[in-house]
Formats: C-alpha cells, sequence, structure tokens
C-alpha cells in the first residue's frame, strides 16, 4: 500500500503550506501550521447502515414538510433545559470542561438515568473504576452498558451487535482509527474519529455525547472545526474549590444558547439546583452595609443575585477599581454617571465590586443594584434585605426600562421580596399584589428613595 501522504493546513484559515512555517501568511496568525494526512493507508471500516435516509433531493422552500425534531428526555430537568427538551435524535453533543470538573460524573449520571440502551465508551478508565463511581451515584440502571475502548472500529463492531440508543464517548482525546497514522489526541484522529462518529449518528439517528479536553487557554482542545460539526457544544463551568457547576451551552442547531443549568457537586453526584438563588445570595444574621439584590436574566430564567461594593479612602493617591464577575469598564462608566449627574465624590475613593456565587454577569439591568450598593457602601447605610433591583442607568443618569420586567416582578414576590426598584419607563402589566414597586427615573430619586 502506498506510503500516507501529509501536508501542512493552517488551523485558523484552511490555508494549505508546503511547508511548516511559524507564521501563517494569509491569516499572520502563529503557530497554526499543523502537518496533517490528507491521504489514508487504510480506509474507513464504518460502512453506511441500512437504516440510513435515501439520497435527499432538491425542493423548493415551500414544498419542505416541517417535522418537529424527536428528543429523548435525560430525566435532569437542568441538562434537558439546556438542550431545549432533551437530546435530539441523530444530533451530535460536546460537552467540554476543566479536568476535574465533573464531566464524567455528569455524563454518567445521565446514562444511569435515562430509560434506553445506553453505551458508555471510556478510554480512560476502566470497568471497575466506572463500576465504583456507578455505586457512588446510586445508579440502579441495567440498560447501562460500559466498554473501554479506544479504537473506533473496535467501538463500531460493538455498536452493530448492541444497536444502543444513545452513545456516550468519554473522552474524544483518547479515541483513534485505522485510517490515520497519528497518535490519538492529535488534530487529525480528533477531527477524523469524530467525522466517523458524525457519520454514524446521522445515518442511525442515534445521539451521540462527546466528552471534550480543554486546553490551557479554556477552549476545547483540537481543531476548532470540531466545534463547527458537532450541533451542539455545552461548557461545564466552575471551580474545583466550591461545589456549584455551571452548565452552559455555546452553540445548539435545536433550541436557544441562552439558558442554562446550575448543579451542586456532592459525594453521591450532582444535585440539581432548582432554585439558583439559594447559592447566589449570601446568608447572613445583620444587614451590613455596601450589598443590593439584583434581578438578572439568564435566557428565560430570573435570577436574584447579591452585588456586594467596598468604597473606601484611597491610600496609595491612585484611586483603585476591582471588579469580580463586573465588566471594569461599565464600573468606570456608572462611577462617572455617579459623579457627573448626581455630584457624588468618588474620584478620590477605592471601589471594590463582586457579584457573590462565581458568576459573571453582563446583564445591564444590574446596573442599579450596582450603583446601590456603591452608595449604600459610601454613605455606610444598609439596604433593606427585602429590596430588589433591576433598571439599567443610561449616561445622563437616567434609569432606562429592561426587558421581561413582568418576569422579573413575579420571581421577586415568589422568593418573598416585599419591595422592588425599577424604572418607572417600564410597561408592567402583571399585578403588584403582594409586592410594593418603586417607580424612578433618576438616580437622584434612588437615592433620596433609599437613604432618605
Amino acid at each position: 500500500m502506498a506510503k500516507a501522504k501529509t501536508t501542512f493546513f493552517c488551523q485558523n484559515c484552511g490555508t494549505q503550506h508546503a511547508k511548516w512555517m511559524g507564521q501563517c501568511n494569509t491569516c499572520n496568525e502563529w503557530n497554526t501550521i499543523v502537518e496533517e494526512v490528507i491521504q489514508k493507508e487504510v480506509a474507513r471500516e464504518w460502512k453506511q447502515s441500512t437504516t440510513a435516509k435515501s439520497v435527499s433531493k432538491p425542493l423548493k422552500i415551500d414544498q419542505i414538510e416541517l417535522n418537529p425534531e424527536e428528543r429523548i428526555s435525560t430525566n435532569n430537568n437542568e441538562l434537558d433545559t439546556v438542550l431545549g427538551g432533551g437530546f435530539v435524535k441523530g444530533s451530535v453533543n460536546l460537552l467540554g470542561g476543566e479536568p476535574g470538573i465533573g464531566k464524567s460524573t455528569l455524563s454518567l449520571q445521565i446514562a444511569l438515568a435515562i430509560d434506553q440502551k445506553v453505551l458508555y465508551v471510556s478510554g480512560e478508565e476502566s470497568q471497575s473504576q466506572i463500576k465504583m463511581r456507578a455505586e457512588r451515584l446510586h445508579g440502579k440502571s441495567s440498560e447501562c452498558l460500559v466498554l473501554t475502548e479506544t479504537n473506533t472500529q473496535n467501538i463500531f463492531k460493538h455498536i452493530e451487535e448492541i444497536e444502543p440508543e444513545i452513545l456516550v464517548i468519554d473522552s474524544i482525546q483518547t479515541l483513534h482509527t485505522n485510517s490515520i497514522e497519528a497518535s490519538p489526541g492529535s488534530i487529525s484522529q480528533i477531527r477524523e474519529t469524530a467525522a466517523e462518529l458524525i457519520k454514524y449518528a446521522k445515518e442511525t439517528s442515534t445521539p451521540v455525547l462527546l466528552i471534550g479536553h480543554i486546553n490551557k487557554e479554556g477552549q476545547i482542545a483540537g481543531p476548532k472545526i470540531l466545534e463547527h460539526m458537532v450541533d451542539v457544544v455545552l461548557q461545564f463551568e466552575g471551580d474545583r474549590n466550591h461545589t456549584y457547576r455551571i452548565l452552559r451551552s455555546q452553540k445548539n442547531r435545536f433550541g436557544s444558547t441562552a439558558e442554562l443549568g446550575i448543579y451542586e457537586m456532592l459525594s453521591d453526584g450532582l444535585r440539581e439546583v432548582s432554585n439558583p438563588s439559594e447559592i447566589l445570595i449570601s446568608k447572613k444574621d445583620a444587614d451590613l452595609s455596601g450589598t443590593a439584590i439584583a434581578c438578572t436574566l439568564e435566557g428565560i430564567r430570573p435570577l436574584m443575585i447579591e452585588i456586594q461594593a467596598l468604597v473606601s479612602s484611597a491610600v496609595y493617591g491612585t484611586p483603585q477599581r476591582t471588579t469580580t464577575g463586573y465588566n471594569l469598564k461599565r464600573l468606570h462608566m456608572l462611577l462617572a454617571v455617579l459623579e457627573k449627574r448626581a455630584g457624588f465624590k468618588l474620584g478620590a475613593k477605592d471601589v471594590f465590586l463582586n457579584v457573590t456565587g462565581g458568576i459573571s454577569v453582563d446583564d445591564p439591568a444590574i446596573d442599579l443594584a450596582v450603583v446601590a450598593s456603591i452608595l449604600s457602601s459610601n454613605k455606610d447605610i444598609a439596604i433593606s434585605p427585602d429590596v430588589c433591583f433591576a433598571a439599567e442607568i443610561g449616561l445622563a443618569g437616567e434609569i432606562r426600562p429592561v426587558s421581561k420586567i413582568d418576569q422579573r416582578i413575579t420571581e421577586a414576590k415568589k422568593l418573598g421580596y416585599k419591595t422592588f426598584v425599577t424604572s418607572k419607563y417600564n410597561k408592567i402589566t402583571t399585578k403588584n399584589e403582594g409586592i410594593k414597586l418603586i417607580l424612578v427615573g433618576k438616580i437622584d430619586e434612588v437615592f433620596a428613595t433609599l437613604f432618605a
């Protein structure tokens, strides 16, 4: 058989080069040129199955029948919410996250909870290790089959015998195919094995869940084209020193990418957090200045988050501006608005801002809570814990309306808040029984309402 031929491709723009170079002369990116195989020595062993769809024909767009996607529920409400209702048949889902964050735990927990035949393929752990984890997770499913294999040709042989309804691969970086003579985890192997799994998923309408590693930049390891090939890209985030994990959707061809799922890591697995506000608002005995509750939105889910601010005199001459979980440039803008439009002299003071719970928020509706917490710390006057805020602040010092205000008010009422501060320009249609609405138009009115 002829020797395999290789060439060099830029992983950023796809330009082909005759030899390796440090910089691509097309896109001017550095260290993106990688050697790849273009002529394979062995043909793929996976062949099109008899259940594959027939060759499609071009149709006018008004003649195409719109069929809703068939979904398989994972029996995990948080994951179903992020996916948009469950796994779509024939979809390929990629789950990425930092080492030790809980990717394998979540995947095995899903495999044990689904009421269908699941093939769990692991290239990193032995069957006994997976059995120990399953016992810790109290999994009782007898429909979950465990296979420890890294060669895709051998995996497909078992798939043809078992005919699973869901396939889980842990992880895509450990697989290798005989079609390419490259080490597992290389760019060529990842792309080729992913292509074989995608072909299998589309031909048999079997959902596939792939687990992907993360590189030092925080991106899913491997070529960027891997994320373009799959249907859904999920990101599992969190700090290993904390118990809470956040599942986000970075790409979803079958649903919204605005949803998120929250889990708590316990000794017996991941617990679904149905009320995220319980982890985002700290429990304290005394009223402390510098804290305010904001009502933000993640997708269509309202969340109550706690904003903490500390304002103190600058000791070293140049005032410090530090944020955690909030945009530093937006904080500079709000401080400028407070000084120019409302007359608060904060230019010679240090300002530290923190969003509790370890999450990052970019919703402009938390502007009012940020300003309220800064004024509370500056005056050393505590804000009542029964008050929450939702409004954007403009450069003229006006309090601007925000979207979905009715859902925010309803959530605040459900969680027991007594007062809701928002813009008077909002169009509120919900009944305000059980909660007091304070409608303001400028920052001066906010200060007079809270600290008068």
